[in-house]
């Protein structure tokens, strides 16, 4: 019994998916119809990106390019920057949840062997943010953001257009959150010098990344490159499968479920569109902060077509609340497991620095997407 409460709560937003999926079958009855609502474009790409990018970590590069972002000498406030911003800009590509992942750990060491663990609580919420914000910039930063340039089948300069100025406006106020501190000079180094694995399979896992990216703007079909992906991963390492986080494909589907469920069921249909309809951005935010911004973007989708709105409403209501965003949870807990870790403390950091942004953000998007 502990173990399956245990299991909920490590996957609560895959449980209420599946919970929202059987309620809303009571009312319209599973049909082939089913199949018509799981966008498999969606599941498929973000299937392959989850597997390159886990290939990728797994040969060392991201740890090779964190090693040479922060070793040698330096100031204490430009180590703490460097850390922050190599989670905004490796974002883009490999996600929030990968980039938390990946160099939450990475800072975690380097400040205990800098004996800047004092700092620790404060570097990580600006990471969270920062993996947070830079993911908004790029059709596969985040797993909404596929979803919803799939969605709304979307033009590439339509979607950057809308992105990047709310993107680089969350950039200004990471440069700015982080020229507080002290400076002082400290010499960053590393006992065990990272390095790459293997060359032939960093080749491989590039050509395979960039036929996936080729996928999402629409050059190649998304089913060939599938193939190959699955083909290519099965002969380097099979072992990759295993790193797929299934859990949000599986809560991806079951959405996809619910949202197309509610969309037969008329009256309840209009009666959401006319109540979303016009302050899509508000209803995406606030609508984060409890269930997580990416179910929010399958869930409004089906009833606006506003996607500019949805677009930045998801991002940006990825700030506030640690269930805003599932990728606030990473850190968090990766957080957690050091020691002498002081939880509240973390929490209310975190909090202020997350609705602080969120407020400016959501001022500024409003005047733009107005």
């Amino acid at each position: 019994m502990n173990e399956f409460k245990r299991i909920i709560k490590k996957e609560a937003v895959l449980f209420i998916s599946l919970l929202a999926a059987a309620v809303s079958a009571v009312f319209v009855p599973p049909s082939a119809k089913y199949i018509s609502y799981i966008d498999f474009k969606v599941l498929a790409i973000l299937f392959c990106l989850m597997t390159i990018v886990a290939g990728l970590k797994e040969i060392g590069l991201f740890n090779v390019l964190a090693q040479k972002m922060t070793s040698g000498t330096r100031n204490t406030r430009g180590l703490f920057l460097s850390l922050v911003l190599i989670c905004f800009f490796s974002s883009m590509l490999i996600t929030n949840d990968v980039a938390l992942i990946t160099f939450v750990p990475f800072s975690i060491l380097v400040l205990t062997v800098t004996a800047q663990t004092e700092h620790l609580i404060t570097v990580t919420a600006m990471q969270t943010v920062a993996a947070n914000l830079g993911s908004m910039l790029t059709p596969v930063g985040n797993p909404q953001n596929l979803y919803l340039y799939s969605f709304y089948d979307m033009k590439s300069l339509d979607f950057f257009r809308i992105t990047l100025p709310v993107t680089l406006a969350g950039l200004v106020l990471i440069l700015f959150f982080s020229i507080f501190g002290k400076r002082e000079m400290i010499n960053v180094e590393f006992s065990l010098k990272e390095t790459i694995s293997s060359k032939k399979n960093l080749y491989a896992f590039i050509l395979l990344f960039v036929l996936s990216l080729a996928a999402v703007f629409r050059f190649v079909d998304y089913k060939i490159v599938f193939v190959i992906v699955l083909l290519s991963v099965l002969v380097i390492d099979r072992s990759l499968f295993s790193k797929v986080d299934y859990s949000l494909l599986a809560t991806f589907i079951f959405f996809f479920v619910f949202t197309g469920n509610i969309g037969n069921i008329e009256p309840v249909k209009n009666y959401l569109s006319t109540l979303i309809k016009g302050r899509e951005m508000l209803f995406s935010v606030m609508l984060s902060q409890v269930l997580s911004n990416v179910p929010t973007a399958v869930l409004l989708s089906n009833f606006t077509v506003d996607f500019k709105s949805l677009i930045v409403g998801t991002n940006i209501g990825g700030l506030g609340t640690l269930v805003a965003s599932l990728a606030s949870l990473i850190s968090y807990k990766l957080y957690v497991q050091t020691e002498n870790a002081k939880p509240l403390k973390y929490l209310g950091v975190f909090t202020l620095i997350n609705a602080v942004m969120l407020i400016i953000l959501f001022i500024f998007s409003s005047m733009l997407v107005n």
